[in-house]
């Protein structure tokens, strides 16, 4: 049985590579589900963009519709309950390929998570049998309403309202719901309100409830074929026996679902940036410039390998990140009367994780679009270009399901807290990096190892991560929560640190596997991109931080720390992002 690697515990262990999922180890199963997924996209959803873009919201429903009959609106539901209950990984390919579906896939990114896992993992027998089916084959649409006008990311500061009715028959709701997803033609929402004020607590709403209204449509950047808009509650009543999960306890509901939320929107983006990475090397290789195609000069090739590395990158993390969830999950005896609650104990120890996904992967999704406008020039900037598109779409995702900025703080708060509680011996290991840091270090690679320099950047970046912590944990104590600053470079430190290490990984596994030679080495030629893109962003992270945390003595010491662990021997780089480059080039497409 693979082991059980703990949330965070990637900071201070060294993980074998055959103990890494990655998008090698797929099944042929998984692989025709991937397929399925696909071909649905390019032969029922791509002929419609346009008209998707003018919000025919009935095109919409009738697409979802077409997509619970392939089985894909019920990935996450169990078997018994008519589902088809696949793993994490399975879970993440289908999120991958329904993204160059465009403004649909957010429609059914909503629907298929946030809109349908609160109802299986907190719904009772009653409300599943009166739901579930109609979700998961599509009949109706789900939405979620967590945010309000006044409360964003501090959910928790909700003002929507709910009072047991006299008779104490129903809830009355009163309140505002912001930028809720699938809010136009939705027809059962999860909605949460504060019982007397006070107890947050989530209730399954229908539609034709009396009292609940549906706003207008929100004019918005991006995702214009998405429906947007607020949720009215006007003494909306609800029957009591439509009260999700427990009184006062809908912050487990909301903040576990987004947690895989999170996940899944990793793996989404990261199949947007390979669609937009596609056209952009096409257009590449159609425009002519000074009589030959753009692509074949440097400064456009490098863009396409700088891409490429990094959509590698978001999706050896992803499915690294969907292995530990699913070895974790595996250990849950099915048919236990706390199956979902055991089962959501699982997802949230890789609460951290799950951030990193989302921040990480949506900014290679940022960066991504715009090398690939950039590459169309002028014409990227025109709307008949699908460039122009792809640059508005992406905005939204570095902002719902928590902002970038809040899962970054997030992430090494959550996993010091684990360290407070004794689940992570950070603070042993951090005075053995203050060791190795005041001892001078005569340790040689092995030269026998073709990726010993990576590896000794991984461990020198944990290590850097954990002279910065520690120093800041034992500045600031409990305070430090309140230092946004330092945390913030933390989190850029952790990101890089589980993303570098995951490409590693998948390539040090790769080269004994059956894939061919020339595929062995483009995936070493993107590792040395990927380390020396990771060793400058946590370099400068770090020098961040140690300068917001530290002054005088201890300062210089991190200072020296910093340059002596932040530094890659990046020979042959220029060779690297050419071979892979060329590669993209001849095949028009991400060619992992």
């Amino acid at each position: 049985m693979a082991r059980i690697f703990k949330g965070g515990e990637y900071l201070i262990t060294e993980m074998d590579p055959a103990d890494i999922f990655t998008p090698e180890d797929f099944t042929d199963e998984q692989r025709q589900i991937a397929d399925t997924t696909q071909q649905f996209v390019t032969n029922d959803v791509i002929p419609h963009i346009d008209e998707i873009e003018q919000q025919n919201f009935d095109l919409v429903v009738e697409l979802m519709g077409k997509a619970g009959e392939l089985g894909l609106l019920m990935t996450d539901a169990s078997e018994e309950e008519g589902g088809l209950e696949l793993d994490k990984a399975t879970s993440m390919l289908v999120a991958e390929k329904i993204a160059p579906a465009g403004s649909f896939s957010v429609a059914f990114a909503a629907h298929t998570g946030i809109g349908t896992l609160p109802l299986i993992y907190y719904g009772t027998a009653e409300q599943k049998e009166r739901y579930l089916s109609r979700i998961i084959t599509g009949e109706w649409m789900s939405a979620y309403c967590l945010t309000e006008p006044g409360s964003g990311s501090d959910a928790l500061g909700a003002q929507a309202t709910a009072v047991l009715s006299e008779d104490g028959k129903y809830y009355i709701l009163n309140g505002t719901k912001q930028f809720i997803t699938n809010g136009g033609f939705a027809q059962l929402f999860t909605v949460f309100a504060k019982i007397d004020k006070e107890h947050f607590t989530a209730f399954l709403v229908e539609k034709d409830f009396e009292g609940l209204e549906i706003g207008a449509e929100e004019k918005k950047l991006g995702i214009k074929g998405s429906s947007t808009t607020q949720v009215i509650l006007n003494n909306c009543r609800i029957p009591v026996e439509n009260l999700l999960g427990e009184i006062g306890k809908g912050h487990k509901i909301a903040f576990n679902v987004l947690n895989v939320g999170r996940f899944k929107l990793g793996a989404a983006v990261s199949g947007a940036a390979k669609m937009a990475l596609q056209e952009g090397i096409k257009y590449a290789n159609e425009r002519k410039q000074f009589g030959r195609p753009i692509s074949s000069f440097g400064a456009i090739s490098e863009k396409i390998a700088n891409m490429t590395a990094d959509i590698f990158a978001a999706e050896s993390l992803i499915y690294r990140l969907a292995g530990l969830l699913d070895n974790k999950l595996a250990t849950i005896e099915k048919g236990i009367d706390n199956y979902y609650e055991e089962y959501q104990k699982g997802i949230e120890e890789y609460a951290p994780e799950c951030g990193i996904a989302k921040v990480f992967c949506s900014e290679v999704l940022a960066r991504t679009v715009d090398e690939v406008l950039q590459i169309h020039g002028g014409y990227g900037f025109v709307s008949e270009y699908p460039a122009e598109r792809f640059y508005r779409d992406e905005r939204i995702n570095r902002i719902f399901e928590g902002t970038n900025e809040i899962n970054r703080l997030l992430v090494p708060g959550m996993i010091l807290r684990k360290a407070m509680k004794g689940e992570l011996p950070l603070q042993s290991e951090a005075m053995k990096a203050f060791e190795q840091l005041m001892t001078p270090s005569f340790e040689e690679l092995d030269e026998n190892d073709p990726f010993a320099r990576e590896k000794q950047l991984v461990k020198n970046l944990k290590n850097l991560f954990l002279i910065l912590s520690g120093a800041a944990v034992q500045k600031y104590m409990d305070k430090l929560q309140d230092e946004q600053e330092i945390l913030l470079a933390a989190a850029d430190l952790c990101i890089q640190i589980f993303a570098l290490e995951s490409v590693l990984k998948r390539v040090e596994k790769a080269q004994s596997s059956q894939i061919s030679a020339q595929k062995k080495e483009l995936m070493a030629a993107t590792l040395k991109i990927c380390a020396f893109s990771a060793c400058e962003a946590a370099g400068a992270a770090a020098q961040r931080g140690a300068f917001y945390a530290e002054e005088g003595d201890t300062l210089t010491m991190i200072l020296s720390g910093i340059r002596r662990f932040a530094k890659y021997d990046a020979t042959g780089l220029l060779q690297a992002k050419r071979a892979l480059a060329a590669t993209a080039i001849e095949q028009e497409k991400y060619i992992f």
